[in-house]
């Protein structure tokens, strides 16, 4: 019996979602990456294929403030921070994409973070 690959089972479940999931203009997407150490999120554009928000433990505004926080913390501090971003350019909803990840821990932070933040999911 072969052993499951868990990188390429996420694949399969984000495609999953994104065949119902779809970042118009006037609702774009949230999409979220995990990685062991970091977390990434963006707001794409989907009917045009770009970006318009993005936010990550990497960038250099929240590199500052996340000194000795737990992952989850980290996460909430990436949701809060990409909201405040996303609201200034006029971005009130979105759609969530998990990206094949389970809704909880992380993925769940920041997306909690954001809604606290006025970002409607």
């Amino acid at each position: 019996m072969a052993k499951v690959n868990p990188r390429l089972m996420r694949k399969i479940r984000h495609k999953r979602v994104r065949k119902k999931v779809m970042g118009i203009p006037l609702r774009p997407r949230l999409n979220i990456f995990r990685s062991l150490n970091h977390i990434y999120a963006q707001i794409i554009d989907d009917s045009q294929g770009h970006s318009l928000v993005a936010m990550s433990t990497l960038d250099p505004t929240v590199r500052n403030r996340i000194d000795g926080m737990s992952k989850t913390e980290k996460a909430k501090a990436v949701g809060t921070l990409l909201a405040e971003k996303a609201l200034n350019r006029g971005i009130k909803q979105v759609v969530f994409d998990r990206g094949g990840y389970k809704y909880h821990g992380r993925i769940k932070a920041l997306a909690e973070a954001a809604r606290q933040a006025g970002l409607e999911l």
